[in-house]
């Protein structure tokens, strides 16, 4: 049964956002001076020219060095210690008044369980004041070891946070605010800021989601000039591929809506490989998504369904990047356990590290754990022609907004890779 088309995104879809605000994010985000050591910026793993992730199936976070696909693990001691355990998603439309849940297995969302408007791995010692859910994710890469704090006894930041999580974000507040370009700008940004002293962790988060929210807003593809009325956008391909992404195919099952995602958790059972997003206790390398953070035994596996718009640019796909193009994802979804079952370690996007690479597919070789990811499967197989295969990843191109490249800000003439 066909589902009914999205209606179009508007202004009134998005939180409003301070442009002066946002002009001080921009430098924020492509500025390492956030990371614990200095010598990692955002920008890093959410880079436009790769759709605003990275390129990788699992990123080279703090200690790596380059960009994108060509980033290398580092050396001596700075090397990696660990890859991240996830995909880096892409940033499209985080300012959209309806998210209400983010990261893979949703562990920020909007809640006052805490008191403070935020389920959040920060709990009751969240900072206040933060304007959206974007500003309260911007806080958590800055105090993950291996994305940007560094490893313990590293730097001030790092060991703050191996105390408990809010220790380190003052540490970086202070950073920014005495930084002869920082402190003044967002004295005049930001209302109730009298002098650089006043400058918490709460106005950087508040203006990278600003940076963000303006910079990555996309509505303007071509599906989105088709719901606003224009029934030549399409190419007959792409026409084909909404047609079965509404119907036939049942994608819009879970991406559906206007932001084209659900926002809740499906188990895909996709390939598993690197370190895992493991919990403490943990005895072994697995990750699994929604269970870690609901410590419900029915979300085992499951991971939140993405956004689409722009998914053509942010290649590999999956939480953790398991298949190099749309075809292959599509492949997946139609038959999960007979995608699984052919799925080559050849297929991940993972820069060599000679020192991890034992760990990389370990999992693999635990029977029981591949058995658990086998058995929990929330979808059907289903049974597409390659033609339908083939306009389907044409529909998922015309979600490219047709103003990617020419974003408010733009990369600074003096980020350095």
């Amino acid at each position: 049964m066909a589902q009914e088309l999205p209606r179009p995104l508007t202004d009134d879809d998005f939180l409003s956002f301070d442009m002066e605000q946002a002009a001080i994010g921009h430098q924020l985000f492509y500025d390492p001076i956030l990371s614990g050591n200095q010598n990692i910026a955002c920008a890093h793993c959410h880079h436009p020219d790769f759709g605003t992730s990275d390129g990788l199936s699992l990123g080279i976070g703090e200690g790596g060095q380059g960009l994108g696909p060509d980033r290398t693990p580092g050396t001596g001691d700075d090397k990696i210690r660990k890859r991240i355990p996830r995909n880096s998603p892409g940033l499209w439309n985080l300012g959209a008044k309806d998210i209400h849940t983010v990261f893979h297995d949703g562990r920020l969302s909007i809640s006052d369980v805490y008191g403070n408007g935020f389920n959040s791995p920060a709990q009751e010692w969240l900072p206040s004041g933060l304007n959206s859910l974007l500003a309260a994710q911007a806080l958590f890469p800055l105090t993950s070891q291996f994305e940007m704090a560094g490893n313990v006894a590293e730097n001030q930041v790092t060991g703050a946070v191996h105390d408990r999580i809010d220790k380190g974000w003052p540490i970086l507040a202070k950073r920014v605010r005495t930084d002869p370009k920082y402190g003044p700008a967002m004295v005049a940004a930001f209302e109730g800021i009298e002098t650089a002293e006043d400058i918490t962790i709460t106005q950087i988060a508040n203006a990278l989601a600003a940076f963000m929210a303006i910079e990555w807003r996309s509505t303007d593809s071509p599906f989105d000039q088709y719901l606003a009325g224009d029934t030549n956008a399409l190419s007959p391909a792409q026409t084909n591929g909404m047609d079965l992404f509404f119907g036939k195919a049942q994608c819009s099952i879970c991406h559906s809506g206007p932001l084209l995602s659900d926002q809740k958790f499906h188990a895909l059972a996709l390939p598993p490989f690197g370190p895992g997003r493991t919990r403490q206790w943990d005895p072994y390398v697995r990750d699994v998504g929604r269970m870690g953070e609901s410590d419900r035994l029915e979300d085992a596996y499951r991971f939140r369904t993405p956004m689409l718009r722009n998914v053509a640019l942010t290649a590999p796909y999956g939480h953790n990047g398991a298949f190099p193009d749309l075809e292959s994802m599509i492949r997946h979804h139609l038959d999960p356990a007979a995608s699984l079952a052919n799925w080559v370690p050849e297929m991940a996007a993972l820069p060599k590290v000679p020192w991890l690479q034992k760990a990389d597919f370990v999992v693999w070789q635990d029977q029981f754990e591949m058995q658990r990811v086998r058995r929990k499967i929330d979808i059907a197989p289903l049974t597409l022609s390659q033609a339908e295969i083939t306009d389907l990843v044409a529909f998922l191109h015309a979600l490219t907004g047709s103003s990617v490249d020419t974003p408010p800000f733009g990369v600074p003439i003096d980020f350095v890779p």
